[in-house]
């Protein structure tokens, strides 16, 4: 039976399927229509900047650093460019066959290696690594005529840090190296971020770290046109970098270098200030250490050389290094006294020769002064007279007179790193020890704050600064080492400003008294040696302190004790005496007498600073063997001493 088809529904059928048909065609370009207005209108900058990028790159211009001078414009830190041979670890295949291949080509050392690993380490994979730095212009062309062995390995340029006059005044200056992980960290959650990208260098210690932002710059961009490869074809634009300022310090450095010379081999500190305006004049710690030994990654040797060394070369000792002040001390004490109207100047004390407190003999000088005031007692250093005198005047009195001067506290100077030492008071002991039995202040532990013992322990630093405030009558001046900075675009120096300084209030009578005794030390009594022959006027206070205790009824034998328990040598000063210009705070460790060996050098100082005076080579070995108390010799001009590079 054959079956009939309706045309008619035929046609019906048809058309429903054209117009479904129709309608998906429809949709299809309806959605067609909306991804291209969704890529050429919504997403059109974006997708733009992508396609630019691919075509372009944005590399970083590093600034120069800034320079560092000293206060007569001598550069303590510069930079010279080099080229340096590079991997990039990520491109390089495997690392120890390309650096064998290298070290065929180029001098590559097993320090190279070692330092070259570190920093991997220490960095992101994909980041461009020096293996070799400094290459010469032979190792240049040998390896660029063999570049095309040795993916991911360039040649590239760059600026180097260099400390001219090598590790003198190290501390003060620091040094930079290469930025850590630690430190990417801090940049990245800073609003340098941006000013730092490319930098591989930060500031680590001193001045550098401390005037890091004058000294880094501002950071530039170069827009290049790349090819397919990633390879630079043009340059589009470019926007130069701003160097770093130049900061111009307040050192003399040859006064600096002429101290470190003085120490020779010994450790110790020395803080020389204008008690004028706070600026420091010097600022010595010995040993000392190349900071050049920094700028490419210290290598494993010369870092086990100064970490482990037992003379402590990387410690700021004027900074960080804490001390009994010893005799120093008495002056601070004697103004105390006159200040809380403890005593009268002409109070007189017999010195027997030792000193008895609840049943302990605490000693003195050996057969006694018998009676002294306050101007003989500084002059000889009576122990008797301030053991007394601390007594009377308890923990907390002399806390109280002796924080404002800085003993204990924050100077505020204008470098990371310095430490508080100890100013002790009963609600410190309190704080300071966990036992119960511990925390309770006893009477007998305040006989030794007298005489700068005791629980007593300050930084160099401190102990000038308070010497230059009593100097200049009672004015406490922000120590700072920075005076200028010179910007490195229109060469304009614009001072640094320094808060004003704090008046303690002191009546000049009593700051005179003590200056007087002061004085009568170099003209009479423990000084009188080492400033015979001088032609100006100066203050002092010679002081030896203890290393480590000894028990009252043992007596001191240097030769009985190792080394680095023997007595420190101190010495305090100011001069001209009339009006003082420059005020110090010397130690010498384990060197004994304090007139023996810290207070040549200070007599040095002064000539230098007031008379313009270099002393003979033969006085400054003798200085330096505690063997010289007034200089020896003819001394030369300092005009005519040339600092000599290393």
């Amino acid at each position: 039976m054959t079956e009939l088809r309706s045309s008619e529904a035929d046609a019906s059928r048809f058309r429903l399927r054209a117009v479904v048909v129709g309608l998906v065609v429809f949709a299809a370009f309806c959605l067609v229509v909306a991804r291209l207005i969704f890529l050429q209108v919504v997403r059109h900058d974006d997708l733009a900047a992508q396609a630019e990028s691919n075509r372009t790159a944005v590399a970083p211009i590093v600034p120069n650093r800034g320079l560092i001078l000293d206060r007569n414009g001598v550069v303590l830190a510069t930079n010279y460019s080099a080229y340096t041979l590079e991997i990039t670890p990520s491109r390089a295949g495997v690392l120890d066959e390309t650096i064998d291949a290298l070290s065929k080509v180029v001098d590559i050392q097993t320090r190279d290696r070692r330092r070259f690993k570190r920093l991997m380490d220490e960095s992101r994979n994909f980041e461009s690594l020096p293996i070799r730095t400094r290459l010469t212009d032979q190792e240049v062309a040998r390896f660029t005529a063999q570049r095309y062995r040795f993916p991911g390995v360039d040649i590239k340029a760059r600026l180097f840090r260099n400390y001219p006059l090598g590790d003198v005044g190290s501390h003060a200056i620091g040094y930079i190296g290469r930025i850590n992980q630690t430190e990417k960290a801090r940049i990245q959650d800073s609003e340098d971020e941006a000013n730092y990208r490319g930098t591989e260098y930060i500031g680590k210690l001193g001045v550098e770290q401390s005037f890091e932002a004058a000294l880094h710059g501002v950071t530039g961009f170069e827009q290049m046109e790349t090819s397919a490869g990633g390879r630079a074809v043009r340059k589009l634009s470019s926007h130069a970098a701003t160097p770093g300022d130049s900061v111009m310090l307040s050192i003399d450095v040859k006064l600096q270098k002429l101290i470190e010379e003085l120490y020779g081999s010994r450790r110790g500190a020395l803080v020389a200030i204008d008690p004028r305006n706070g600026e420091i004049l010097a600022l010595v710690s010995k040993p000392t250490f190349d900071p050049n030994l920094f700028v490419e990654g210290i290598d494993a040797e010369n870092w086990a050389a100064l970490n482990e060394s037992i003379d402590k070369p990387l410690l700021n000792r004027a900074l960080r290094g804490t001390y009994p002040p010893g005799s120093t001390y008495k002056p601070f004490m004697a103004l105390a006294a006159l200040q809380l109207n403890k005593r009268s100047p002409s109070l007189v004390v017999n010195d027997p020769g030792f000193y008895t407190f609840g049943g302990h003999t605490f000693r003195s000088h050996e057969g006694g002064l018998g009676g002294v005031d306050m101007h003989r007692a500084i002059q000889q250093s009576s122990n008797t007279y301030f053991y007394s005198l601390a007594v009377e005047m308890g923990v907390d009195a002399i806390h109280d007179f002796m924080k404002p001067l800085g003993f204990g506290q924050s100077t505020g100077i204008d470098l990371n790193g310095e430490v508080r030492g100890t100013l002790p008071s009963t609600e410190w002991k309190r704080n300071a020890y966990k036992r119960p039995e511990m925390k309770r202040w006893f009477p007998g532990e305040t006989v030794s704050l007298g005489i700068g013992q005791g629980y007593n322990n300050f930084t160099m630093l401190q102990l000038a600064l308070a010497q230059a405030t009593m100097a200049n009558g009672g004015t406490r001046y922000r120590p700072h080492l920075a005076k200028a900075v010179k910007n490195s675009v229109t060469g304009a120096i614009t001072e640094i400003a320094q808060p004003p300084g704090e008046n303690l209030g002191y009546l000049p009578k009593n700051v005179e008294i003590v200056r007087n005794a002061m004085v009568a030390v170099n003209k009479g009594g423990t000084g009188t040696r080492v400033f015979a022959g001088a032609p100006y006027t100066a203050g002092g206070k010679t002081g030896t302190a203890q290393a480590v205790s000894l028990g009252q009824n043992v007596k001191y034998n240097a030769k009985a004790l190792e080394e680095h328990q023997r007595d420190h040598s101190l010495f305090a000063a100011f001069a001209p005496a009339e009006n003082p210009t420059i005020a110090v705070a010397a130690i010498v460790e384990n060197a004994g007498f304090g007139a023996a060996h810290a207070a040549p050098i200070v007599r040095r100082v002064f000539d230098y600073w007031l008379q313009g005076e270099y002393p003979s080579e033969e006085d400054i070995a003798a200085v330096q063997k505690g063997q010289a108390a007034a200089p020896i010799g003819k001394p030369r001009r300092a005009a005519e001493v040339t600092l000599p590079l290393p």
